[in-house]
């Protein structure tokens, strides 16, 4: 079994605390590939709010 980076790692769980406020243990106890569908998401979500700022809307 290969390990996943801790850097790797903690730059996931803190994208995802600083954009859903989700505690330390709830982001820990996701699946690699839950997390980062959520970070997909996210940044998908943040993404658009800034198409829409840069557009005036």
């Amino acid at each position: 079994m290969k390990l996943y980076p801790a850097d790797a790692l903690w730059d996931e769980i803190a994208y995802l605390a600083y954009h859903l406020h989700w505690d330390l243990q709830s982001l820990l106890d996701l699946e690699h590939t839950d997390r980062a569908r959520l970070i997909r998401r996210v940044a998908s979500l943040n993404e658009r709010a800034w198409e829409e700022v840069r557009s005036g809307r």
